[in-house]
């Protein structure tokens, strides 16, 4: 099962991410870990992106495609993946696409959680408020204002995506205010859906 969630920041794509894992035991790819795993291990693209970040330059897609594309070649994708965060941009999703199509392989779905803007800004700050009553910093995206950029910035940059995998016949959405649950739930009959029509 080959995955992509796409959907604004806050959306809850992390959480269904890990919720995927726990039930098909397929790795969640987020980019930053990744990133962060290849500079670790100093493989070669790993070394390039360090060298770049050391100069505090944004990483270039050609060295992010990079990255995932080692990360799916590794043993524990040959079962499938979530991609969390990327791609981000058309380019990125022509790249997603090339990369598979070379191994042979294609997305099983793109799922699309539907969110109420006004309404994200009122969960990240519930958010805010529920880590610092647990006494647990807030994170640092978890402000309006740091929050509208970053929404901005998806919908300049990642939701034309919305369009590009409707085209493809592979977009699916899904309730994104719904309680995490139900959101869970319609995910899994969606992929059920997909398998059925393999």
């Amino acid at each position: 099962m080959r995955l992509i969630l796409l959907g604004p920041p806050g959306a809850g794509k992390g959480t269904q991410a890990q919720r995927l894992v726990e039930k098909h035991g397929i790795p969640q790819l987020s980019t930053g870990d990744m990133l962060r795993a290849a500079v670790k291990a100093e493989t070669e693209v790993g070394l390039r992106a360090k060298a770049v970040m050391e100069a505090g330059e944004l990483v270039s897609d050609a060295i992010v495609n990079a990255i995932v594309a080692e990360r799916i070649d590794q043993d524990d994708c040959a079962g499938g993946f979530v991609l969390d965060g990327y791609p981000r941009t058309l380019a990125q999703a022509d790249s997603v696409e090339a990369m598979l199509a070379d191994r042979g392989l294609k997305l099983d779905a793109v799922i699309e959680l539907v969110v109420d803007d006004k309404a994200l800004v009122g969960r990240i700050v519930k958010r805010a408020e529920e880590a610092q009553a647990a006494g647990q910093p807030a994170r640092k995206d978890d402000n309006p204002e740091v929050f509208d950029e970053r929404l901005r910035e998806y919908y300049k940059k990642t939701a034309p995506l919305i369009g590009y995998y409707y085209a493809k016949g592979m977009l699916k959405g899904v309730d994104g205010m719904a309680s995490i649950d139900e959101v869970t739930d319609a995910i899994e009959a969606l992929l059920a859906e997909v398998v059925r029509g393999n």
